[in-house]
């Protein structure tokens, strides 16, 4: 009789420690990251040919029938709210649907630079 202690197996490289590192980046970006927010309503961009997508800067959605959205405002209250705030934005991005007339937009670009905004950026998707 053997009374010797049983070899242990060979098992190769332990995974658990790098799935714990998977598990902690994962979790990392996601608290990292921001979340883009969505849309009051269908907005139709326009295509950009040039340029970067938009970023997490202050955004103003223009429907397709004129119609404003700003930080929960819809509007007459939209436009209201942005020029309250117009001291302390650095910027301002405009999503206006594709279907709106160039001339609706410049007109409000123009009322909102009247109104203090500094710099308006019309914001759209790449093709």
């Amino acid at each position: 009789m053997d009374f010797s202690p049983a070899k242990k197996r060979q098992t190769g490289e332990p995974i658990l420690p790098m799935i714990n590192v998977v598990f902690l980046l994962l979790i990392f970006f996601l608290l990292s990251s921001q979340i883009a927010p969505r849309a009051p309503f269908a907005v139709t961009p326009p295509r950009l040919e040039t340029g970067e997508p938009s970023g997490s800067e202050a955004l103003l959605f223009m429907a397709a029938d004129g119609r404003l959205h700003f930080s929960g405002a819809q509007t007459q209250d939209a436009m209201a709210a942005v020029l309250a705030q117009a001291s302390e934005l650095d910027s301002l991005s405009l999503r206006a649907d594709a279907n709106v007339p160039a001339r609706e937009v410049a007109a409000l670009i123009t009322q909102l630079r009247d109104g203090g905004i500094r710099s308006v950026t019309l914001r759209g998707t790449r093709p």
